[in-house]
């Protein structure tokens, strides 16, 4: 039996908006709670569209960033995911 890897998707309700030097917010209207997020999270955020992988958003962050990414970035992917999710900011596509 073949393996499915998960891949992580945005909430359609939860809003997007780019602010200046790539930072973000993300305004979740059923909880009326607002989010702040870093360049990397919101380059991460953007690739929550339920056809990327984890190991896809990875491939993408290495190639973004030209001095090569943490050891331990698969770790805060999975941690930055497991808050999105546990805040009702994401999911996965089944």
């Amino acid at each position: 039996m073949a393996v499915v890897e998960q891949k992580p998707v945005a909430n359609p309700m939860v809003v997007f908006r780019e602010e200046y030097d790539d930072w973000a917010i993300l305004f979740d209207p059923d909880s009326n709670e607002t989010y702040g997020l870093n360049p990397t999270s919101a380059f991460v955020w953007k690739m929550l569209d339920g056809k990327n992988s984890k190991n896809d958003i990875l491939d993408a962050l290495k190639e973004a960033c030209e001095g090569g990414i943490p050891e331990d970035a698969p770790s805060h992917l999975n941690d930055f995911l497991a808050d999105m999710e546990k805040h009702g900011l994401s999911g996965y596509e089944k």
